[in-house]
């Protein structure tokens, strides 16, 4: 305890105020960066019955009872309008083999995201990523706009998991754990 006071002092003699109060999107990207998180792609069907899926990596879990998960969309995406519509959502997980698919489902320039990719529709009828680690089906429970993005909430209904290290994302780049042994 003795040696964690002394840090607080050294640290606090360094600097008469800490952290950053006014800051710009770049650093505060920056920072979020340092915080790694998994990698996903949602998915869901248009009214037209047309897929849709995107990379997501704001994903968490909510709660457990009920089974609740969350995640958010910029609100100037293309998609916005169709997760909005959408009675169901698919997260899944992907895997530390699958980063190709994540680089697919997050680039704009890819017109049709599914074409040639492993998927199994879900009885509630959106398609799920083939050898995801966790695969879950979520109705949506609610949907609001915060700040720059839409926060969707989900009831999970469906679920599915296999073996397998997950995808990560850290520092603007993707990686994989390794684990001790």
């Amino acid at each position: 305890m003795m040696a964690m006071q002394g840090a607080l002092t050294m640290s606090s003699a360094r600097s008469p105020v800490w952290g950053q109060t006014e800051f710009e999107c770049k650093a505060l990207r920056q920072a979020l960066g340092r915080y790694p998180t998994g990698v996903a792609i949602v998915t869901a069907r248009c009214p037209d019955g047309r897929a849709i899926g995107l990379t997501i990596n704001s994903f968490a879990s909510l709660s457990l009872s009920p089974a609740l998960v969350l995640w958010s969309l910029v609100d100037r995406s293309p998609n916005l309008a169709a997760f909005q519509q959408a009675s169901h959502f698919a997260i899944s997980v992907l895997g530390q083999d699958q980063q190709a698919l994540a680089s697919r489902f997050a680039n704009p320039a890819v017109v049709d995201k599914f074409d040639q990719v492993a998927v199994r529709e879900a009885p509630e009828g959106m398609p799920v990523i083939e050898g995801a680690v966790a695969t879950l089906v979520c109705s949506t429970v609610k949907h609001h706009s915060e700040g720059d993005h839409e926060l969707f909430i989900g009831r999970v209904v469906r679920l599915d998991t296999l073996e397998g290290a997950p995808l990560v994302f850290h520092h603007g780049r993707f990686e994989s754990l390794v684990h001790a042994s």
